[in-house]
């Protein structure tokens, strides 16, 4: 590739000619009541993340944080799908993956500023989020492996003869990893009940996916292990909750894994270290217009939800966040002695 060809490519990356946004959709009923709700989720999902940066920001916690901001609807839309017993098996960029499953918003931040009352005991941070109690199983800071755990996780499901499902996210990155294509040919091998879902935020920490993947589709690898695919954007909440829902019914089912490619955005850089110069502020701003939860709002306006109510769901939510952020600083450290305990050796 010759410099200017290359300059031309840094200047239009591949992934902007993403395809046209869907038209709004007016609900009503049961859908009317999960677009609310997914709504609500995603607006605590990025309050509790800017209040994480700002945190972070006054040095109240430090080691890497890295933020959800800008792919709310793909987390939220995917785990709408599960059941209580089902998995989630996270990256680790966990902290959106963990509140939608429900896990305690105080405990998360305790968490994050390293305290007893975190949901792990101060012992994780931000990367390893865990709860059992809700089949929350990590998240994972090395890149690709936990595509293996989830495997392991199918695999337990099968032994125990359950209609139990998981959900393992990971980003395009992980693709190139060793045990990406050892946990998928097992899974299809096996007919485990697991979705695979690759959100594509199209950039490896700062590595652009045209620098990363020879194909430049991520969904097309399942071919290799006779796995069933798809590849959609991810900005419509609803679209990700159906798509999703499809492939989990059907490995409920026994039908067998799927891996499910959503290219979606992440709004801030790789982690809090990173300004993200590698990109464009005109290439965030074409996102920034696709934002999840300004769609989603608008769907609920074109659908009967008075503009009171959405404005009473954003209270809501920056309340739950403040009480979260004021109960992790009010909370004590752990002791010295924790650093002897949930120890093997």
């Amino acid at each position: 590739m010759s410099e200017e060809e290359d300059k031309t490519t840094r200047e239009q990356p591949p992934h902007l000619k993403m395809a046209e946004e869907e038209p709004l959709v007016k609900v009503s009923g049961a859908q009317l009541d999960l677009l609310t709700k997914m709504y609500r989720e995603m607006l605590l999902i990025r309050r509790f993340e800017e209040t994480t940066a700002k945190a972070y920001a006054q040095g109240k916690f430090g080691g890497f944080c890295h933020l959800y901001i800008g792919q709310e609807a793909v987390g939220v839309g995917s785990i709408n799908t599960l059941k209580a017993n089902d998995y989630v098996v996270s990256t680790y960029r966990d902290h959106g993956h963990a509140l939608v499953r429900g896990l305690d918003p105080r405990s998360l931040m305790a968490e994050l500023l390293a305290k007893r009352s975190g949901i792990v005991k101060g012992k994780g941070g931000s990367m390893h989020f865990f709860d059992k109690n809700k089949n929350f199983m990590g998240g994972h800071g090395i890149v690709g492996g936990h595509v293996a755990l989830a495997t392991g996780i199918g695999w337990s499901i099968r032994y125990r003869k359950t209609d139990d499902v998981c959900i393992c996210f990971f980003g395009e990155g992980a693709a190139n990893i060793g045990a990406f294509h050892e946990g998928l040919n097992l899974a299809s091998l096996w007919k485990l009940p697991i979705i695979f879902i690759c959100e594509n935020n199209h950039y490896s920490m700062g590595t652009p996916e045209y620098r990363a993947l020879s194909v430049q589709d991520v969904s097309i690898r399942a071919v290799a292990y006779d796995m069933a695919r798809d590849k959609f954007e991810g900005d419509d909440v609803l679209k990700v909750y159906n798509h999703v829902n499809e492939f989990v019914e059907r490995a409920r089912r026994g039908e067998g894994p799927a891996l499910l490619e959503i290219s979606t955005y992440r709004f801030r850089g790789h982690s809090m270290s990173d300004p993200a110069k590698y990109r464009s502020k005109e290439e965030v701003e074409i996102y920034k217009k696709r934002d999840p939860l300004t769609r989603t709002a608008r769907e609920l306006e074109l659908s009967g939800v008075p503009e009171k109510e959405l404005s009473r769901m954003e209270a809501e939510a920056k309340e739950t966040v403040r009480e979260a952020l004021e109960f992790a600083e009010n909370s004590e450290p752990p002791p010295a002695s924790y650093l002897y305990t949930d120890v093997l050796v």
